[in-house]
């Protein structure tokens, strides 16, 4: 990552274009949280629950200028909105002061900049946290529904994840099971083992 943002840094030089400059900021704002996305044991730590004192505050806010610089040019595409959306995460001082409508306005925009099927899942899992889990389970269910994501583990975790939240316990642990074996990385195999043992615990609570 640090030789992708030096060759982002030169290419903004060379090309000082919006989205040159969109792609500095969103690689900034992403590295920004490297530090908090796994806990001091390995293990991976969910934006929301993120230590945000771990964030780099020194790139935020240089993301946060040229995610503006890029904007104001009014001559942005798909990386200059990614950047924005990681923008309105890192102004937020905790999870719940997430400007979320903000976030699915965003999406909305990119979704018809850039359309793909992953955009309109991680806009599905904003409208989750706007209107609520039914509403972005919804959308996440027609996506699957005409074939799309169907092989992609995220479109499945985190189905599991909305379906865990209003108590559909069964059917959240097919997800998460559809997701373990899409998944090959250790870290993101021991997150959803954790999750299907949770599931478990909550499906078989202890007897008082």
């Amino acid at each position: 990552s640090s030789e992708a943002i030096r060759l982002g840094r030169l290419l903004g030089e060379l090309l000082p274009e919006a989205e040159a400059i969109g792609l500095l900021a969103l690689m900034l704002l992403q590295e920004s949280r490297r530090a908090a996305r796994t806990s001091d044991d390995g293990e991976l730590v969910l934006l929301a629950d993120q230590d945000r004192s771990r964030w780099d505050r020194t790139l935020i806010a240089e993301g946060l200028a040229l995610t503006e610089r890029a904007l104001s040019s009014r001559r942005f595409g798909p990386y200059s909105l990614q950047a924005a959306i990681a923008a309105v995460h890192a102004e937020a001082a905790n999870a719940e002061a997430t400007d979320w409508p903000q976030i699915v306005g965003l999406y909305d925009v990119l979704v018809r900049a850039d359309p793909s099927a992953v955009v309109e899942l991680n806009r599905a899992a904003a409208v989750a946290m706007r209107d609520g889990p039914a509403a972005g389970l919804a959308l996440i269910d027609a996506i699957l529904a005409r074939g799309d994501l169907t092989d992609y583990q995220f479109a499945h975790s985190a189905r599991g994840e909305l379906l865990r939240r209003i108590g559909k316990t069964d059917e959240a642990r097919s997800a998460y099971e559809r997701a373990l074996t899409l998944t090959h990385q250790i870290t993101e195999r021991r997150f959803l083992e954790k999750r299907l043992v949770e599931i478990t615990a909550e499906s078989f609570p202890p007897e008082l």
